[in-house]
């Protein structure tokens, strides 16, 4: 305990009134003074002296069983308990290449020495392997530690870490869960177990887990990646999202972060902010090749609904550039070409609904030059066609007609007509054009022979087009 130190001037005023000589006073004062310092001085340095002594004795002790563990080797080099003392040693010291060597010799010692510590000697060398990156000779060596304590700690979770990484699933969630049940708030073992059981598909367990381990490591983006995809298949896109787009800059994740934000905007038809998402994931140096080629593929995806024909085109042909064959690169360019030469025929396909529904209107008059043509009723069916009802009259004949226009370029069947014409009875037409932007399969054409319902394949519909 440090002293407590003298109050000087009521010290002085003790002595001026005993009436002791200035000189003695001061010769006290420098004496108490002298004696703080020297008690400050052992109460402060002392401690560590000690602890430096202690210090070096320990390496002398250390140095010392080297040396014996050594010398009882030269003797005989399959002394046991001098291998044990040299291995702990050299595992103590993180020497894992010596280590893994002098436990490896202990291991073949173990079926003819019953009083080795046959689960130490197994669950380290299995330790020191890892460390030395030879997974499957550890995996082998830990299998045997646990077959000896299969509840222990350390051999459970690193086998599981190896079972992740070997994509045994199953196996790893199985051991990560007696380690978990040994070690609560183990960092690693929440983190494993989390991403196991993500590739396991329990994804509402996963995600508890995740969760607690980002908790526990808030700075391990592999983790907060994990739990974004948790929350994607969760159908929690929100979470999801925010969690990509934070990732997006990251050299190691940004890529495959930025592919799952940009499929997410894409899929809620927020196609700028998916562009967004996607150039960014392209800026990286280093992006594996498929992560790349499925990218440009969403991103000229985004380009086309929002328009941009120009832009749309430029990824497809960076995509031919690299890999001609990935997926229909060759026909959504042609696609896309046409498009480009063809404004109608863009609005016809890709344009928003009012668009379409106001080009659709403009082509009924086509079908019937001379004619007036007063258009009645408009239905919309998911963007995907519109039925547009007109009354039709002519110097000759009054008629109510109806128009369907699908937007595809894929083969139109039966059920489709077959709907139409339970369609063309609603609203008491007496005629239907069906018309594509594709064709019609050879069912669909024999079953309008008999009835009065007449197709518009692409060729005439580009007819109508540059009549308007």
């Amino acid at each position: 305990m440090p002293p407590r130190f003298v109050n000087v001037d009521n010290l002085r005023k003790r002595f001026d009134n005993e009436g002791m000589p200035d000189f003695l006073l001061l010769i006290f004062i420098i004496l108490i003074l002298v004696a703080a310092l020297i008690f400050l001085f052992f109460f402060t340095f002392g401690k560590s002296d000690k602890e430096k002594k202690s210090g070096k004795a320990k390496k002398k002790d250390k140095s010392a069983l080297f040396k014996e563990a050594n010398r009882r080797l030269s003797q005989n080099p399959k002394d046991p308990d001098a291998l044990m003392i040299l291995a702990d040693l050299q595992f103590s010291d993180n020497d894992f290449e010596k280590a893994a060597k002098t436990y490896g010799i202990l291991a073949t010692l173990t079926a003819t020495n019953p009083n080795l510590d046959e689960f130490t000697i197994n669950l380290r060398y299995g330790l020191s392997m890892i460390r030395l990156g030879q997974n499957d000779e550890a995996y082998k060596s830990l299998l045997i530690a646990k077959a000896l304590k299969p509840e222990g700690f350390e051999v459970n979770f690193n086998l599981g870490q190896l079972d992740f990484l070997r994509r045994n699933y199953e196996k790893a969630a199985a051991a990560l869960k007696v380690a978990h049940a040994s070690a609560k708030d183990h960092p690693g073992t929440i983190k494993y177990l989390g991403q196991s059981l993500f590739k396991l598909k329990s994804y509402k367990e996963a995600g508890v887990l995740l969760k607690r381990a980002i908790d526990l490591e808030p700075n391990d983006k592999e983790t907060f990646f994990y739990l974004a995809q948790t929350y994607f298949e969760l159908g929690q896109s929100e979470n999801a999202v925010k969690i990509f787009m934070h990732l997006r800059p990251d050299p190691e994740i940004g890529p495959q972060a930025s592919l799952f934000a940009g499929t997410i905007h894409f899929n809620a038809r927020q196609y700028q902010a998916a562009i967004e998402d996607l150039e960014l994931g392209l800026k990286h140096e280093k992006v594996p090749e498929d992560i790349f080629l499925e990218m440009k593929y969403r991103l000229a995806a985004a380009y086309t609904q929002a328009q941009n024909m120009d832009a749309a085109l430029r990824q497809f042909r960076d995509i031919r550039t690299v890999n001609p064959g990935y997926k229909d690169t060759a026909e959504q360019i042609r696609r896309l070409s046409e498009f480009h030469s063809n404004k109608n025929l863009q609005i016809y396909m890709m344009a928003p609904t009012s668009e379409f529904v106001s080009l659709c209107r403009n082509l009924t008059s086509t079908f019937f030059p001379k004619a007036a043509v007063k258009i009645v009723d408009v239905t919309v069916n998911k963007n995907e066609y519109a039925d547009i009802t007109c009354e039709i009259s002519t110097t000759k004949w009054e008629d109510v007609i109806m128009f369907r226009f699908i937007r595809t370029s894929s083969p139109v069947g039966e059920l489709f007509l077959r709907d139409m014409q339970t369609r063309l009875k609603d609203v008491h037409a007496g005629r239907g054009f069906c018309v594509t932007a594709g064709s019609f399969t050879q069912t669909a054409k024999q079953f309008v022979e008999a009835r009065l319902i007449d197709l518009v394949e692409k060729d005439a519909l580009l007819k109508a087009m540059s009549s308007l």
